[in-house]
């Protein structure tokens, strides 16, 4: 999220638009209001894979954050992420399988639920009641009621913006439940305890972390997220588990999101080792 960008935060269903969703992908009937957060209903997107009801396969998670915009341009502020079209394309390609999580975002509290700190200026900070939600509450759900891989190895938390910071901190602040982390286009400028926090947490051995920023995204963007890639290889975390990527053109939108998430599942769960081994 860049700075004046920061009331970004509606995601409301526009009746005009045509529903782009895949037949895979679902709204499920509980939704969750997350205790001293705020109280809201938040709905729960989930992507199946195609082959889910006809295997018995056990299926690596990826829990994304912004749940409106990521499989449905009807529900999408200013566009779908397409990721049930790029896992389907996957499956068919290669079958590699998912299941994503998607946690749609409170509207006008979304601040408050994505950042782990205040801001003078624009609030939050109540980002560590949203990860202990999804890591007491909603991770426990999916795993009982679905056929996951539950380990950290196979557990990523992905998001763009607010979200991405707020992947950027769960993740690393709980590796024991998150062993993947993609930090798209993150708001590292929201608040400067970000690298306090980055300091105590960023020695990481197992973890994978894919930083991405787009070269037009403006303001202290680029250099954000080049001075955290920096800063977390001093600390110890190691250079094949990090990747760190400045994507020409890219500009802060979920057209660009879109784009570059094949890219990060890839790296994140090596998918293209494991299309070799398979092969």
């Amino acid at each position: 999220m860049k700075k004046e960008d920061v009331k970004e935060n509606k995601s409301k269903v526009n009746s005009e638009r045509t529903s782009t969703k895949a037949a895979n992908v679902s709204i499920l009937e509980t939704t969750f209001v997350i205790n001293g957060l705020n109280d809201i209903a938040h709905k729960i997107w989930l992507y199946l894979p195609p082959n889910y009801t006809t295997s018995t396969e056990k299926y690596d998670v990826i829990y994304m954050h912004d749940g409106q915009n990521l499989f449905d341009n009807a529900t999408s502020f200013v566009g779908e992420w397409g990721i049930d079209e790029t896992l389907n394309t996957l499956y068919k390609n290669t079958g590699k399988s998912f299941i994503v999580v998607g946690i749609e975002n409170g509207g006008e509290k979304r601040i408050e639920e994505y950042t782990p700190w205040k801001n003078e200026k624009y609030g939050g900070g109540k980002g560590d009641i949203y990860v202990d939600f999804l890591i007491n509450k909603l991770k426990p759900f999916i795993d009982k009621k679905y056929r996951t891989k539950p380990a950290a190895e196979n557990t990523a938390i992905i998001g763009s913006s607010l979200g991405g910071l707020i992947s950027f901190y769960g993740g690393l602040k709980h590796t024991e439940t998150f062993g993947k982390i993609g930090a798209l286009s993150t708001s590292f400028w929201f608040s400067n305890k970000v690298i306090t926090f980055a300091e105590e947490n960023g020695n990481q051995q197992k973890t994978k972390l894919f930083l991405l920023v787009g070269d037009k995204e403006g303001d202290s963007m680029v250099p954000d997220t080049k001075n955290m890639s920096e800063l977390l290889i001093s600390l110890g975390f190691t250079t094949q588990n990090l990747k760190t990527k400045i994507a020409a053109n890219g500009e802060h939108t979920e057209s660009f999101w879109k784009a570059e998430f094949l890219e990060v599942i890839t790296f994140l769960f090596n998918l293209e080792n494991n299309e070799r081994t398979n092969n």
